[in-house]
C-alpha cells in the first residue's frame, strides 16, 4: 500500500513541479499557526493525555466512513467536546480528503495537522500554504533519515512541526537520526493494515525526555486513551471511532466524559 500512496501523490507532486518552473507555487499562509508542539505536551502525567481528534471521511482499511459532514461543522463540534488538535486527511484518492478542508477548518483556533503522505519539498511548500501547524512525516515512506531531516526543518522554518511516525523500533533509529521531536506510532502496520496495540503500547517504554510521543490508530474507547496515557503517551489520536456514526462531537465527548 505504501507505494500505491506514493503512485496517488504522483500527479500532485507533477503539478506542483510544473508549478515551480511556471514560478506559481502557492505562497506562505499569511496567518497564525497555533503552536502544535505545546498543545500537545503534558506538564504531568497524570494529566490526561492531549486529543488529537481526526477528520477521515474514508480509509483503504475501513472503505467508506462518513461522507457529507461539514469540515467546519466537525471542527466546531470537536472543538466543543474537548479536542487538543485536529487531524485533517487531505489525502483524495483513498481517503477522499482535500486540502481545502485545512482551510475550511482553521477559523475555531485549534492547531490543525495535515495528514498526507508527503515525501517531497515541493508537498511541504503545499502545505506551507495551508493553515496546518503540523504535517504528517511517515519513516516507512520516507526511510531516509537526510530526506526526513530536510523535510521537517523545511516546515519547521515556517513554524509547522512535524510528527514522524514510526511502526518498530528500526523506524524509531530512523526519525531520531533525522531529529524528530514529535513522535506518532501507529498500532496498524501500513504495509499489511493489521494492527497491534499492544506493540504499540510497548514501544513507548523507549521514549526519551526531549521527546513528545502520540500513540495513533485502534483507539476506539476511553479505556485506549487511559491505557496510552498510562503507558506514557503525550497524546493520542482518534480518528474512525469519532467519525463513523456520523456524529464525531458526540463521540468525542463520550470518551472525554470517561476519562
Amino acid at each position: 500500500m505504501l507505494e500505491r500512496f506514493k503512485v496517488a501523490k504522483a500527479s500532485e507532486i507533477e503539478l506542483l513541479t510544473m508549478q515551480a518552473k511556471d514560478r506559481s507555487l502557492p505562497t506562505p499562509w499569511k496567518g497564525v499557526r497555533p503552536n502544535f508542539l505545546q498543545a500537545i505536551k503534558r506538564s504531568s502525567p497524570d494529566e490526561p493525555p492531549a486529543i488529537i481528534a481526526e477528520f477521515k471521511q474514508a480509509s483503504p482499511s475501513c472503505g467508506v466512513i462518513a461522507l457529507g459532514l461539514r469540515p467546519e461543522e466537525v471542527a466546531r463540534q470537536y472543538a466543543e467536546a474537548g479536542a487538543t488538535c485536529i487531524s485533517v486527511l487531505t489525502e483524495e484518492e483513498y481517503f477522499q480528503g482535500h486540502l481545502s478542508f485545512l482551510h475550511q477548518m482553521q477559523s475555531l483556533g485549534l492547531p490543525l495537522l495535515r495528514k498526507d503522505f508527503i515525501f517531497h519539498p515541493l508537498q511541504v511548500i503545499e502545505t506551507i500554504s495551508t493553515p496546518a501547524s503540523g504535517m504528517l512525516l511517515i519513516v516507512r515512506l520516507t526511510p531516509d533519515a537526510t530526506l526526513l531531516r530536510q523535510l521537517r526543518e523545511q516546515a519547521e522554518s515556517f513554524g509547522i512541526h512535524s510528527i514522524v511516525e514510526i511502526f518498530d523500533e528500526e523506524d524509531l533509529k530512523l526519525a531520531r537520526e533525522s531529529g524528530a521531536r514529535i513522535i506518532q506510532v501507529n498500532a496498524r502496520d501500513l504495509s499489511t493494515f493489521e494492527t497491534d496495540r499492544q506493540a504499540c503500547l510497548d514501544l513507548v517504554k523507549l521514549k526519551r525526555d526531549d521527546e513528545v510521543w502520540i500513540a495513533a490508530s485502534a483507539m476506539d474507547c476511553a479505556s485506549h486513551v487511559k491505557e496510552a496515557q498510562a503507558a506514557g503517551y503525550d497524546a493520542v489520536l482518534i480518528g474512525t471511532a469519532l467519525m463513523k456514526e456520523g456524529k464525531p462531537g458526540d463521540a468525542l465527548q463520550k470518551i472525554v466524559s470517561e476519562l
